[in-house]
Formats: structure tokens, C-alpha cells, sequence
């Protein structure tokens, strides 16, 4: 266990050495990447150990706190993937951020979030989670906002930290509420008595599930991610498409396999499910409409983590896990593919201003094309098993969901196609495509080895690793589901294709989906512009006349003017001290006669 506790704690002594550095040396940069590289040592030789170890932290009446490591082959499997993608995507920042004044920052912020997400995987119970589930929250904010000059980047961590502060309150709630059914907070012991009613049972699934909601983005709490586009790339690849946001679906299955998946089986699961299938559908339509390479990457993210919720709310969540798996890499693959993109032609992101890039970036555009590959469920590809385990999964479950599920993976190879057509061929739409080169081998190289389990995670060759395997895992059956997926497939990129093939401009316009349904400007007019200048009143008002007027300046002028009647009373003036004697003589004689 002493190998976990290294796992656990390097990013953060790597962290807190890195402040001490002095901030122009070039020595944070490598001394992030080797401690990257390190914790994917160790979780490579941890890979099939199971134990548990754990300290008192405090006691407060009934309730114990415990600092533990749980160690099984969800948590195991599951930091190979964090620190997998964890030290390409600082190998990969090392060419990109090369020329930021600010990168030291940026490696510490890193190892920040490497520690905190460390942290989510490795808890033995639900009150170290939430500890490192806000330190998550924190560390994103840090790593969206790095380039906190432009506005755009600073609204967009203030955004993300506040719409998971919202699904925080419910998390924590749901928590206290499973302590006061169990008696625990241990992961290990949890047990729900027959006699608690089913009522609160789902009460506190769902208040937990608030969480989730928040840290993946689910409906209505998805607004945050697509906006966290604004950081650099390579944070987009880390948090936002291979670790962070998979932190609800692994708490969601951590619970499932304490308290039994049954207790999924109703109302708590049915929302669940509808949760996760409605954002999988809504953000795969709102994808179709989006010009920016990386906000399409970003709604589909959104929709493949829909997919993942909906098989926890089936209780399938070994298909859910197993599809976070196989996203992992390949998502990664497609947002480090996009920074190479990104960088190349001068930071352009829009795709309508690309174009021709197949020709002038081949090892960039060959490994793009193999994550779309996977994302799009090309038969035997990653992406493809782990698809159809969760299809499957509906299909036996929710017949409604089943066909949502399938209108999903139309749309996934229509949006993804029509990138690839219109970014990496035809003709160049600008001087910046027109003059884009291949990168260097700092970035191809994350590519290469990236598209490696973009296109075999699915298979049996990778099972060893990943932190739940279904049965069905990696077979290959000849049936009607596998039909109706390659189906899907034809049918999303071939319409893409017709539509799209040597278009200079989209021939497409449906203002409801470039507007992604109209529910960012619903907040932004009803519920933030609202809410600032009310709250700010009411804080004005607190802060101006209770908390100033009142406590502070109130009390100080009370001190000051009693302060000045005591001066006055000690003039120093022999005859005011005798006039206020007889006074106080008389005063005394009159009110013991008369009272």
C-alpha cells in the first residue's frame, strides 16, 4: 500500500516544489512531466492488487473520519487511464505552452489536478471523495482560466466552478442523507437496513446524483463545458474529455457496486437514465450546428457522457464504466489532435476557415481519423464494442431510450464527418491553413501512441486494464444490433458526406441548434442577469448599511462620541470640577431623602 500513498501524494510534493522554484526556470515544465510519467509507473505495477488502508482524521459524535485508499480493479483501472492520459497530455504541453510566460503555472496547476483527481479514484469513502471532488472543482478553474487576461477564459472558470458548486450542494446533501440510512461513509460497509423507506433511499440517490450532474455535465448543468473550451488544449483533453467529467459517472458506479444495483431499479434509476439519454441526444444535435473544432468536440463529449449516465441509471454501469474506458483514449486523441490543429494554423478554430489539412499534416490528420474512427463506432474499433454493450443495455431495459440511443449514434458519424470533410480536406479556406505544417515530435508522439488504444481498448487485449469489463466485452456477434449499428453509421456519415463534400460554407442553418437550444441565453437573461443585479443589491444593501453603516462605522462613532463626552468632562478646570461635585453632592442628598 505505500506504492498507493506515493501514487497519491507525488503530484501534490511536485506541486508545492514547483512554488518554490523561481518562476522563468525551465525546470517545472520536465520536473511535472517526470512526475507524471512516475505515477504511471505505479499505476501500471498496482494494476490487478486489491487492499484497503486508512487514518482516523477526526470524530464528531457518531460520525468517524477516515483518510483511506480503496484498492480494486476499479481503482486501479481507473488511474491508468488518469495518469495514461495524464503524461501524454504533458509531453504534448510541453511543445505547446512552450512559448506561455506563464507555463510554470500552468505544470503546477496540472499536478494539482493530478493529485485531486488521484484522490476521487483512490477514496475508501465518500467523505475523502468529496474533499478531492472540490479540490477537482478547483484545480479546473485554475487550468480554464490560465489565460485569465482574456474575459472570455475568466467567465468561463467562473461558469464552470459555479454551476459545480450548484451540483455540489446536492452531492453533499445526498451524502449526509446516506450516512444517516447506513451509519457509514465507507464504500466497503455500505448497506441500506430493509427498514428504511424506498422514498428516502431515492432521495438521497438523487440528491448524490446532483453531483454528478455538475462535475459531468448532465442536463440542465451542462452549459459550463463547452465554455471550457476557452483553456488551452491539452487542459481540454485532460479534464474535459478524459478525467474530470468521468468523475460523476465513477462515483455513480462506485455506488452502485456499495449498495447493489438493485436499488437502481426505480425511480432514482428511471431519472438517471432520462438524464443521461435526453443530454446524449440534445448534445449530439446541438454538434451538428457548431464551427468551432473544439466546441463539436466538446458536445460530443457531452453526448458520449450522456451515453455512460444512461447505462448507470440501466444499471449497466460495467457498460458505462467500460465506454469511459474506451473514451478516454480516444477523446483524448481527437482534443490533442485538435491542439495540434489549433497550433499550426495560428490558433484559428474555426473549421470553415481550414480546410486541405490531410496534405500538409498527415501523422496529425491519419490520428485524427483514427479517434474519429472510434467515436464514431466503426466496426471492431474501440469505440464500437462499447457502444453496442450500452445499446444492448437499453434495448433489454427502455425500449424509448434504446431508440434515443440510436438517434445518437446517427448523429455522431453526421458531425463528426462533416468535420473531417470540411477541416482536413478540400481546399484551404485561409493563410493560415494554407501554410500549416506538421508539429514536431512532442506532439506527434502523444498522437501516435494515443491512437494505439483508440482504435484496441475494445478488445480483449485491453481488458486487463480497464476498471469494469462487461461480459460481452470485445465479442463480436453477427445479430441485429450489430446491423442497426453500422446502419447508424451509413446513415450519419454518408449524409454528411452528400451534404458537405466540396461546400466552402455550411449549407445547413437551424438557428435553434446553433443556439444550442436557446438555453445559454435563457441563463444569461433570466437566471445570472437576475440574479447579479438582485443578489448585488441585497449584498450592496447588507454590506453599505447593516455591515458598514450599522456594525462598523456605527460602533466607531458611538466609541468616538462617547470618547469626546468623557474628554469634555476631563477639561482640567477647577471650577467645572467643583460645579460638577456640589452637583453630584446635591443630586445625592436629594435622592436619598426622596426615593
Amino acid at each position: 500500500m505505500n506504492q498507493a500513498w506515493i501514487l497519491l501524494f507525488l503530484p501534490l510534493a511536485v506541486a508545492a516544489a514547483s512554488l518554490l522554484l523561481p518562476r522563468r526556470t525551465a525546470l517545472v515544465p520536465w520536473l511535472a512531466t517526470a512526475s507524471a510519467a512516475a505515477t504511471l509507473v505505479l499505476s501500471l505495477h498496482l494494476v490487478g492488487s486489491t487492499g484497503t488502508a486508512s487514518f482516523d482524521w477526526a470524530s464528531v459524535g457518531g460520525l468517524h473520519l477516515r483518510v483511506g485508499i480503496l484498492l480494486d480493479r476499479l481503482s486501479t483501472g481507473m488511474m491508468v487511464v488518469v495518469t495514461g492520459v495524464g503524461v501524454l497530455v504533458h509531453v504534448f504541453s510541453l511543445a505547446y505552452m512552450r512559448d506561455d510566460a506563464a507555463k510554470a503555472r500552468y505544470f503546477t496547476c496540472l499536478q494539482l489536478f493530478m493529485f485531486s483527481m488521484t484522490g476521487i479514484v483512490l477514496a475508501s469513502d465518500f467523505i475523502m471523495t468529496f474533499i478531492f471532488w472540490e479540490l477537482v472543482g478547483l484545480s479546473s478553474y485554475l487550468l480554464i482560466g490560465h489565460w485569465f487576461e482574456k474575459t472570455s477564459a475568466a467567465d468561463a472558470a467562473k461558469k464552470a466552478f459555479l454551476c459545480n458548486r450548484v451540483g455540489d450542494f446536492g452531492f453533499l446533501t445526498g451524502i449526509l442523507l446516506l450516512w444517516s440510512i447506513t451509519g457509514t461513509l465507507a464504500f466497503s460497509s455500505m448497506d441500506v437496513p430493509t427498514s428504511v423507506s424506498a422514498s428516502l433511499v431515492t432521495a438521497s440517490l438523487l440528491c448524490i446524483f446532483c453531483g454528478a450532474i455538475g462535475k459531468s455535465a448532465q442536463l440542465p448543468l451542462h452549459v459550463w463545458l463547452p465554455d471550457a473550451m476557452e483553456g488551452p488544449t491539452p487542459v481540454s483533453a485532460l479534464i474535459h474529455a478524459a478525467t474530470m467529467v468521468a468523475a460523476g459517472v465513477y462515483m455513480l458506479f462506485r455506488l452502485q457496486l456499495s449498495l447493489g444495483a438493485e436499488v437502481f431499479g426505480g425511480l432514482a434509476g428511471d431519472v438517471i437514465a432520462w438524464t443521461g439519454g435526453l443530454t446524449a441526444l440534445a448534445a449530439a444535435l446541438m454538434a451538428v450546428q457548431q464551427d468551432d473544432i473544439k466546441r463539436v468536440l466538446a458536445y460530443s463529449t457531452l453526448s458520449q457522457l450522456g451515453y455512460m449516465v444512461m447505462a448507470v441509471g440501466l444499471a449497466a454501469g460495467e457498460a458505462g464504466m467500460f465506454h469511459l474506458f474506451t473514451h478516454a483514449w480516444f477523446k483524448a486523441l481527437l482534443f490533442l489532435g485538435a491542439g495540434a490543429v489549433i497550433h499550426a494554423c495560428h490558433h484559428e478554430q474555426d473549421i470553415w476557415k481550414l480546410g486541405g489539412l490531410m496534405r500538409r499534416m498527415p501523422v496529425t490528420g491519419a490520428t485524427f481519423l483514427a479517434g474519429c474512427a472510434a467515436l464514431i463506432a466503426v466496426p471492431f474499433t474501440s469505440g464500437f464494442f462499447s457502444k453496442e454493450l450500452i445499446l444492448d443495455a437499453a434495448r433489454g431495459h427502455q425500449p424509448v431510450l434504446f431508440w434515443i440511443a440510436v438517434a445518437v449514434a446517427v448523429l455522431t458519424p453526421f458531425y463528426m464527418t462533416r468535420l473531417v470533410i470540411v477541416a482536413f480536406f478540400g481546399g484551404s479556406r485561409s493563410d493560415a491553413a494554407s501554410h500549416a505544417r506538421e508539429v514536431g515530435p512532442l506532439m506527434a508522439v502523444p498522437l501516435l501512441v494515443l491512437a494505439v488504444p483508440a482504435l484496441i481498448a475494445g478488445n480483449r487485449i485491453a481488458h486487463g486494464f480497464a476498471p469494469a469489463v462487461p461480459e460481452r466485452a470485445g465479442e463480436f456477434h453477427l445479430n441485429s444490433l450489430f446491423w442497426i449499428s453500422v446502419a447508424a453509421l451509413v446513415a450519419g456519415s454518408g449524409a454528411a458526406i452528400l451534404l458537405y463534400r466540396g461546400k466552402s460554407r455550411d449549407p445547413l442553418s437551424i438557428p435553434l441548434l446553433r443556439e444550442r437550444f436557446y438555453i445559454d441565453r435563457f441563463y444569461d437573461r433570466f437566471i445570472v442577469r437576475h440574479l447579479q443585479d438582485s443578489a448585488a443589491a441585497i449584498v450592496h444593501f447588507l454590506d453599505e448599511w447593516i455591515i458598514n453603516g450599522l456594525l462598523v462605522d456605527g460602533c466607531s462613532r458611538a466609541a468616538a462620541s462617547f470618547g469626546g463626552l468623557l474628554r469634555r468632562m476631563q477639561s482640567g478646570h477647577l471650577q467645572g470640577h467643583a460645579f460638577a461635585f456640589g452637583l453630584g453632592v446635591l443630586l445625592v442628598i436629594y435622592f436619598t431623602v426622596f426615593f
